[in-house]
């Protein structure tokens, strides 16, 4: 193999250019390409420029391996063709450098914004030329119309929170219906029944009238209106009063309350409380799910403080939403047609009346960590025949009935993500509007679905719920399982949401490159011609 690879020769061709005699040696490995090219930079010709070698009669040789080898005394020709193809790749050339020109260009919008602040320039002098003062003026006077109405809408909404009442003039106290209630009565079947005290209840498929139909069973089934010795008809007033005064919120509306006091329900049901618990209570969890939420303005306490409204100025800053959801349901509570605890005696009212407070006000998340590790601090010795610990477990259950969607099937769960979304998205636009922080969590351009629920469903759903576990064993198959599926469910819709947008950023990279590549080919190309 060593003797004949020695032995091997190149090929030696003369070529003629103008005169002077070329020699030029190339290997039989060699394709027609690289032997043409050889040709044109002996010849002093830019590579890729097609040519053509005739013989000293003109007969045209074809240029490659196997083409015949002549001497010095009988050079080749060589002459340049300037063909149609060549032609048309070099305009496809100048075409594609023109394509990566324009797409640079629209990538860093340099160009396009040139021309846009030089057009809306143009144009504004143009209009103050044709148009003069006159119109200016007008202008003007519209834009401080805007204005004005933009700063009364704004000191209205920080300095009220607008409610069916206002609490700054006594002779606009709310005032409830005084006939009978006329919302159809509906009639409860047993399978409703039986389904209105499990965790699984779809709260999606009633209307308003039928909520209030249930919340009115609930009461009845629980024996707090014999109990208590609350009037039927006044019950329908004081429901149809709570109705009235939940707003129409994407999220934080009469059918979220329905949602909360249906899930307290439930865990009455399931975790027995009737016989661990008083009926007093029963009736502070049932009353405060009732009544946790009402007249919320749909923007939550940070938004209230920061925004300095006036709840917050009411409330010093210190839970003003919950504060405010107290005072409008002792509000209806002080009016005698809607007082269901009308015949409970002053001593009773005052524990219910304190106890419903004490529940409603630690819904208020900012609380979440102070109440559960308050709660933790009892668990091994919890007692209920001691007040402060029935207490701490009640504000851990209407916890957990508040913020509970995830605990229900996820046909039930997730449009209520939707909806919280909606309000978050509501708040944040309002706020960066106004020019106020805006929390990650509630801004349209950061979250998504999968990122909300799973940092609140491990760290705030799981863990307290698997507190609760350790009292009421037999929670953790009914909800806490649900919340651990949501869990893992959300956990695959992110990894696929991070496949799909890690392959979009490699796709985009690889774009990049590939028009950074063709653009340096280019300008190799247009230096070469």
């Amino acid at each position: 193999m060593g003797s004949s690879s020695s032995t091997y020769r190149p090929k030696c061709v003369y070529l003629d250019i103008d005169g002077r005699i070329q020699k030029v040696a190339f290997s039989k490995y060699c394709n027609s390409r690289d032997i043409m090219d050889l040709f044109c930079i002996a010849t002093g010709l830019p590579r890729n420029t097609t040519i053509s070698l005739f013989t000293a009669d003109d007969c045209m040789v074809s240029i490659d391996p196997t083409m015949p080898a002549n001497s010095e005394s009988t050079p080749y020709k060589v002459i340049p063709v300037a063909t149609q193809q060549q032609i048309e790749k070099e305009e496809l050339f100048q075409n594609l450098l023109a394509q990566v020109v324009e797409q640079f260009s629209r990538v860093f919008k340099i160009n396009e914004l040139k021309t846009e602040v030089a057009n809306h320039l143009a144009m504004l002098e143009k209009r103050v030329e044709l148009e003069g003062l006159k119109v200016v003026e007008i202008e003007k006077c519209k834009s401080d119309i805007k204005k004005m109405r933009d700063e009364m809408a704004a000191r209205s909404t920080r300095t009220n929170c607008p409610c069916k009442y206002s609490f700054l003039d006594e002779n606009k106290k709310l005032m409830p219906r005084r006939d009978v209630p006329s919302y159809p009565k509906y009639m409860l079947s047993q399978e409703t029944i039986e389904a209105l005290r499990k965790p699984t209840f779809d709260v999606w498929l009633w209307e308003p009238n039928e909520m209030l139909s249930c919340l009115e069973h609930m009461y009845h089934d629980l024996g707090l209106v014999k109990d208590f010795n609350i009037n039927p008809i006044t019950l329908k007033r004081w429901l149809l009063c709570i109705h009235d005064n939940y707003r129409n919120n994407p999220f934080h509306n009469f059918r979220h309350c329905f949602c909360v006091t249906q899930m307290m329900y439930s865990m009455i049901s399931l975790c027995n409380l009737k016989v661990k618990i008083s009926q007093m209570d029963i009736l502070m969890l049932m009353t405060a799910s009732v009544c946790h939420d009402l007249d919320h303005p749909g923007y939550n306490n940070t938004y209230q403080i920061n925004a300095r409204t006036e709840l917050a100025l009411r409330y010093n800053d210190i839970s003003p939403l919950e504060n405010h959801h107290c005072a409008v349901a002792f509000h209806i509570l002080a009016q005698p047609e809607c007082n269901i605890f009308a015949s409970v005696d002053q001593e009773p009212f005052k524990r219910i009346r304190q106890g419903i407070i004490t529940l409603i006000l630690a819904t208020d998340m900012a609380r979440h960590a102070e109440i559960l590790d308050s709660f933790k601090e009892i668990l091994d010795n919890f007692d209920y025949s001691n007040e402060e610990h029935v207490t701490r477990l009640k504000m851990v259950l209407i916890k957990c009935c508040d913020i509970s969607n995830e605990v229900r099937p996820m046909e039930v769960a997730e449009p209520w993500v939707d909806c919280l979304l909606e309000e978050y998205f509501m708040q944040s636009d309002r706020e960066k509007s106004e020019g106020l922080p805006v929390a990650p969590f509630m801004d349209r351009d950061k979250v998504t679905k999968p990122t909300a629920q799973i940092g609140f469903l491990k760290f705030v759903l799981i863990p307290m719920f698997e507190t609760v576990t350790k009292i009421f064993p037999e929670v953790e198959e009914v909800m806490l399982q649900p919340l651990w599926e949501s869990r893992d469910r959300y956990e695959e819709l992110k990894q696929l949401d991070d496949a799909v947008k890690e392959k979009q950023v490699h796709q985009l990279k690889m774009d990049c490159r590939s028009l950074l590549s063709n653009t340096a080919s280019f300008h190799a190309l247009a230096s070469i011609a």
